[in-house]
């Protein structure tokens, strides 16, 4: 693979594989820096994209409070989300597709300018008083189609940017900006709803903007690396075929799918926040934010992830772990005792999040990168809503408890059966990837 500028300038590491004034990956513990020190590129489009996240965060939640003062029904802000999931399933796979077809940075600065436009049209709707609820469900929409066609892009680019070996250390950052984002954007969402109103909320949004339009602008050209008899339009089909002969690529999916649709309980936080706790509305809460404080915690506390090269078995224990950690959620009626195993649930999905991504960039050619991370975002957005539909379809045919717990064992059989049935994965070295 060709250098690309930003990799020219990287500082060189020691000899211990880790940048001047690193420690040694051997005693690191907290989260590795050193993407962000080495590549000037990389640093700014991750800290583009730590300011940008909390922008759009804000805006989600000013969106969902602006169509229940519209509408005064919860329904219609579930149908928020409908608007938001249909378009990102849809075009996920062609966002993929168009960036394994043309220069990924300008596919990025376009799309993030698409969006921004987005959040310059609610701010000016909400200074002018428009309140029209299909305005709002036409916005969602039109953003995550600009999501769709930005999240592979962006994806694909980073293995252009760093070595392979500061991967894992990239997607632990990543996760860290996912995670604190989703926690901390709806907060400072709220308060500047409640003390200058929706406008402010979308304003700030639109100033955010800037630092994701900037990184993006600032990179060099980013062509898809394609061979000579590869030339044209990539397929949506062919990276299906592509996936559909790399196990170990597949087993990335797979694996994600057992934790998401088998083991996942957020749909059921109201009912056992009551019936197992005597809680309110603020014990649901506690539940909601205990996987995203342990997800936090697990991309803070990751410095240690560099030394792993068995990075499909990581995926397997980190999937069971949270399946395990599931489980005996379902068991326990002690509500700390409850939170602690929702937050080690969380950080073993951080875990399998960085190794899952790590493989996923490193063992696919550059020319098929956009399309499996357009197959990772259906994946992501599809797989806890059909995992949401399970838990609560068996806790009304069953019960809450069984639901949960059932559904955490069966995530660790299903992985289980994964690796039996395609035991290489396990054996997934990191230093030579194979697809």
């Amino acid at each position: 693979m060709t250098r690309t500028a930003s990799q020219a300038q990287h500082e060189q590491p020691d000899r211990e594989g880790v940048a001047p004034g690193e420690p040694p990956a051997k005693r690191r513990i907290f989260a590795d820096l050193t993407p962000l020190r080495i590549s000037a590129d990389y640093r700014r489009l991750w800290f583009g994209n730590t300011i940008s996240w909390l922008g759009q965060a804000m805006t989600a939640l000013a969106i969902s409070l602006q169509v229940y003062d519209i509408t005064g029904s919860s329904f219609s802000v579930g149908l928020v989300g409908v608007f938001s999931l249909v378009p990102l399933v849809l075009f996920g796979l062609y966002g993929g597709a168009i960036a394994d077809t043309v220069d990924r940075r300008k596919l990025g600065l376009y799309s993030s300018v698409g969006a921004c436009l987005l959040s310059v049209a609610l701010a000016a709707a909400a200074f002018a008083g428009y309140q029209r609820v299909w305005f709002l469900y036409t916005v969602v929409a039109l953003q995550a189609v600009c999501f769709a066609l930005n999240s592979p892009a962006r994806s694909a680019m980073i293995p252009k940017l760093l070595p392979a070996e500061h991967l894992p250390a990239a997607n632990a950052l990543t996760s860290m900006t996912n995670t604190s984002g989703a926690m901390v954007g709806p907060m400072l969402g709220g308060f500047f709803v409640g003390l200058w109103g929706y406008q402010a909320a979308y304003a700030i949004d639109v100033v955010t903007f800037g630092a994701a339009l900037y990184a993006m602008w600032r990179l060099p050209a980013m062509r898809p690396e394609r061979d000579e008899g590869k030339r044209g339009r990539a397929s949506v089909v062919d990276g299906f075929r592509f996936l559909a002969t790399t196990p170990n690529v597949r087993m990335t999916f797979f694996t994600d799918m057992c934790a998401m649709v088998l083991a996942h309980p957020r749909a059921l936080f109201p009912a056992v926040a009551g019936l197992w706790f005597g809680g309110d509305a603020k014990t649901v809460g506690l539940l909601v934010a205990a996987p995203a404080v342990g997800a936090l915690l697990g991309g803070l506390f990751s410095g240690w992830l560099g030394r792993i090269r068995r990075h499909g078995l990581a995926v397997l224990a980190s999937v069971a772990a949270w399946g395990t950690a599931v489980a005996v959620f379902g068991l326990t009626r002690n509500l700390w005792l409850g939170l602690l195993f929702l937050a080690l649930a969380g950080a073993s999905d951080t875990v399998s999040m960085i190794f899952r991504t790590t493989m996923l960039q490193t063992a696919t050619p550059d020319d098929m990168r956009g399309r499996l991370q357009g197959v990772f975002i259906v994946v992501v957005a599809g797989g806890p809503r059909a995992g949401d539909f399970l838990a609560g379809t068996v806790a009304d045919l069953t019960s809450p408890a069984l639901a949960i717990t059932g559904g955490g064992l069966a995530c660790v059989a299903a992985v289980a059966l994964l690796a039996l049935r395609w035991p290489a994965f396990a054996r997934y070295d990191s230093h030579t990837p194979t697809p």
